[in-house]
């Protein structure tokens, strides 16, 4: 499963972009959530009651929602901050990945007697006088 997730991670192509299309959306959805029915009324108790999602200053015949637009801007940290976590952490893995040297392939049966007759060879010039 972790080599399926990195090839999906590292290796994209359309399906899986439209696949993060998706999740990208449901994830959207779930801050914009966290932060109207979590965060912001938190933030209002603590600066004393106040409900950001009703501010709004009446402008002529119009109203400027500074409410929703700071929601909005909270969402929009809060994704970019996960987004941002999301793509060190891929990178992580992919430099750790580049870092590795690749493993020496398994010697031969032909080099490992070639290396056990020099090794002999050695061993009987060294007990020579």
């Amino acid at each position: 499963m972790w080599k399926e997730f990195k090839t999906f991670a590292f290796k994209g192509n359309v399906m899986d972009l439209a696949v993060a299309v998706i999740i990208g959306g449901a994830f959207g959805k779930i801050v914009s959530s966290v932060v109207e029915d979590l965060i912001m009324p938190l933030i209002g108790i603590l600066l004393g009651g106040h409900d950001f999602s009703n501010i709004v200053i009446p402008v002529g015949d119009t109203s400027i929602k500074v409410g929703s637009f700071i929601q909005t801007v909270i969402d929009f940290l809060i994704i970019a901050f996960s987004i941002f976590l999301f793509i060190k952490l891929l990178n992580k893995f992919k430099r750790k990945e580049e870092a590795e040297p690749d493993k020496p392939a398994e010697p031969s049966k032909e080099e490992l007697l070639l290396t056990e007759i020099r090794d002999l060879l050695k061993s009987n010039q060294e007990s020579r006088p």
